[in-house]
């Protein structure tokens, strides 16, 4: 097959301006073509991004209500915020003490971060992803224009986040038309901000797990740079904050007064960066990269296939260890402050019991933290998991095997770094908390530890979906997902125990505080060993990407 492009660099070069034969004047031919198929490969991607996202804001209100009924709750509650550094870094400040404003208040950065992260995968998915896997050649060798893929990557994240604009207007127009405006465009303008970062990197780095590592690293960034502002400051003024799409979207105030003249910084953000993403679009050829990646090592260092996954996904376990270091002493500062933010509210009091066990209000607070850590760490293990699906569809994975390595031995070196790195990260996480928090060392990293069934068992699920079928071991996102969902939002909306006990959990002692059960740990465990045991079985036995 013929390169579809040229370059004065050569048909390798990454730099020097390409030219399309024949298609040179028309640089976006054959976009809405791209669009439609972009669309219908992600008609359940989507949906289920946006559904999830516009969930969380628009449930808020009600749980919100059951918990600050009155306005003078509401009024206690923006005071203390006044006062209180480490929550104001966990969730910003309360400008406004409606409903509407504790609404953006308590969801409205997470909502962004969401919405950052959904644009991310969209645009690296049809960027970079599709050059890395050679399709992305086979349409330029056809009448595309050479910005065409592009643009429409950044269209479909586009449509993504209108919708989800539209959603969460229509889900709080209750609580103020105005206000809810003001939030879905906030909230679709991080998303947008951070789609057009990933189409910069996607021209920079030559692979699509890099480009999403490195866009996440500047989303997670943007939300610590918002979070030192607000912690340094009580009205969102901090230069930090102002640095942050994140904190753009807190400046914009829902639901306050609103401050409609923020909007244009997103606009201006997206319009920088869409800019120069085409540019370097246009500066290079199909596939490559600004940034290569670097050559492998000499022989003799990469032996055994263990240590081919561990160079595969040390970055990755090294990102998530460091995130789960920073965001443990993040969260043991915020418990510091817990007992002053819960107060006499036994509405807060309880739903914090619910989530973290009937003990004191700090250790409940304490174990409400680590299960948030152990849900998170869940979508690592499936991350890591699903590194099998990405080597075996991407066709790595069949010259591998193709030598004298066993599929066992193969898949084995992946499971070892995803589920022995759950236990590195809860256990940094774990020596955050505590650093964080200032004692109880012991109880917190037996605390964390005992999340590790629990997670064992979402990643033992994703080994199942895997080796049983390449094409549904993706739907183990969607269960990762709904675990934390239920463990975040559920006993803010009372669901029913049983529907709470679907995720695993549920099923796990409230520690630190609570009564250690060891039956529910060890039954986790053996469920977890079962399913990766089946999982390994049905993949030994099907063929390779065919499922």
């Amino acid at each position: 097959m013929t390169a579809a492009v040229t370059s004065p660099a050569g048909p390798a070069g990454p730099a020097g301006p390409a030219t399309v034969r024949g298609r040179g004047s028309r640089p976006l031919a054959g976009t809405w073509p791209l669009l439609r198929l972009a669309l219908r490969r992600d008609r359940v991607v989507i949906p289920l991004w946006v559904g999830v996202v516009a969930l969380m804001v628009v449930s808020m209100p009600g749980s919100l209500k059951s918990v600050y009924s009155t306005a003078a709750e509401r009024t206690e509650l923006a005071r203390q915020m006044l006062t209180n550094s480490s929550l104001r870094a966990m969730y910003g400040p309360v400008f406004g003490d409606s409903l509407g404003g504790l609404v953006a208040w308590r969801i409205g950065a997470y909502a962004g971060v969401f919405a950052g992260i959904m644009s991310l995968v969209v645009v690296v998915r049809h960027t970079r992803d599709e050059e890395e896997s050679g399709r992305q050649e086979m349409v330029s060798a056809g009448m595309v224009g050479r910005r065409a893929p592009l643009t429409a990557a950044l269209l479909a994240a586009l449509v993504a986040n209108t919708a989800l604009a539209l959603l969460i207007t229509a889900g709080l127009a209750g609580q103020g038309s105005s206000g809810a405006l003001a939030l879905g465009l906030g909230t679709a303008g991080v998303g947008m901000v951070f789609a057009t970062v990933a189409a910069v990197v996607a021209q920079l780095t030559e692979s699509a797990r890099l480009a999403k590592g490195l866009t996440g690293g500047l989303l997670g960034a943007a939300f610590a740079l918002r979070a030192a502002g607000d912690s340094s400051v009580s009205d969102g003024s901090s230069v930090l904050t102002w640095l942050s799409p994140v904190g753009w979207l807190e400046n914009l105030r829902p639901f306050a007064h609103e401050r409609w003249w923020v909007l244009p910084l997103f606009a201006a953000a997206v319009t920088l960066q869409g800019a120069t993403a085409y540019e370097l679009a246009g500066r290079r050829d199909v596939g490559m990269s600004f940034l290569p990646t670097r050559p492998g090592p000499a022989a003799g260092r990469l032996g055994t296939a263990g240590a081919l996954a561990w160079r595969l996904q040390r970055g990755s376990l090294l990102g998530w260890s460091l995130g789960f270091l920073a965001a443990g002493a993040a969260f043991g500062g915020v418990t510091k402050g817990a007992t002053d933010l819960v107060g006499d509210n036994e509405r807060t009091r309880e739903i914090i019991e619910r989530m973290g066990g009937q003990s004191g209000i700090t250790d409940a607070f304490l174990a409400t933290m680590v299960g948030m850590l152990g849900m998170v760490a869940a979508l690592y293990v499936v991350q890591s998991v699903l590194r099998l699906h990405g080597e075996e569809t991407s066709q790595r994975a069949e010259p591998v095997l193709a030598g004298a390595v066993g599929r066992l031995r193969w898949a084995g070196g992946h499971l070892l770094i995803a589920f022995g790195g759950a236990v590195l990260i809860m256990l940094l996480g774990g020596l955050g908390l505590t650093a964080g928090y200032g004692r109880s060392l012991g109880p917190i990293l037996g605390a964390c530890l005992v999340q590790l069934p629990a997670i064992w068992t979402i990643g033992a699920l994703a080994v199942l979906l895997y080796g049983v079928s390449p094409q549904v071991a993706p739907a183990a996102w969607a269960v990762a997902g709904t675990a934390l969902l239920l463990g975040w939002i559920g006993p803010a909306l009372d669901l029913p125990a049983p529907v709470l006990d679907l995720s695993p959990f549920g099923h796990l002692p409230r520690l630190p505080g609570g009564e250690m059960t060891w039956t529910p740990v060890l039954a986790l465990t053996a469920i977890a060993t079962t399913l990766a045991a089946a999982g390994l079985t049905a993949f030994r036995h099907r063929d390779l990407t065919t499922g």
